[in-house]
């Protein structure tokens, strides 16, 4: 009889200890997903970034007079590129987004520049990448949920808890986004 019992204790016990490494590889698992689909709004972030200058310059040329927008947007670059944290990096995106936006609606003011052959090709390019950088959202934050949901609900908080794993932010549009931009010429 003590045989028995000795053998059911040894097999819950390595039942268990499966079910610990399990948990904690499918956490390890999506906590790199998540980073992998921030790397994803990153490349899609730089190309945008690449892009501002060149359409910045391109405004410049037509809107000399206009330098607080062209500054606000370049303002709003620097202040992503010096952003440490995915949490200061979704700020810094709002501002910019906020700022392209006043860009674009300062371009419906010069004819010419609307005709802008290049112009044309960096704003096609920039909606382009705006799409991109939309779906890699929202595929980072699907990400996201996936791997919270997995820290936060029984049983595998108890592993998430043992080994320190904590929930991610979702990439989530604050305030001064939701409001409608406004452009003062």
């Amino acid at each position: 009889m003590g045989w028995i019992i000795l053998g059911v204790i040894v097999l819950l016990v390595i039942v268990i200890i499966m079910w610990v490494i399990s948990t904690y590889n499918t956490l390890i698992s999506l906590k790199n997903r998540v980073k992998d689909q921030w790397a994803q709004i990153d490349v899609q972030l730089k190309r945008r970034f690449d892009l501002i200058p060149n359409l910045v310059e391109t405004v410049k040329g037509y809107a000399k007079h206009e330098s607080e927008t062209l500054e606000s947007v370049i303002k709003a670059r620097n202040t992503y590129v010096s952003a440490t944290t995915p949490e200061d990096q979704m700020k810094a995106d709002g501002e910019l987004e906020k700022a392209i936006t006043k860009l674009f609606a300062l371009a419906e003011s010069y004819p010419d520049l609307k005709a802008n052959t290049n112009f044309q090709h960096l704003q096609t390019e920039l909606s382009e990448t705006e799409g991109k950088i939309a779906s890699a959202r929202q595929f980072y934050n699907d990400t996201v949920l996936m791997y919270n949901n997995k820290v936060q609900m029984v049983p595998s908080n108890i592993v998430a808890g043992m080994f320190k794993f904590n929930t991610e932010a979702f990439f989530e549009v604050n305030e001064q986004e939701r409001e409608n931009v406004q452009v003062k010429f």
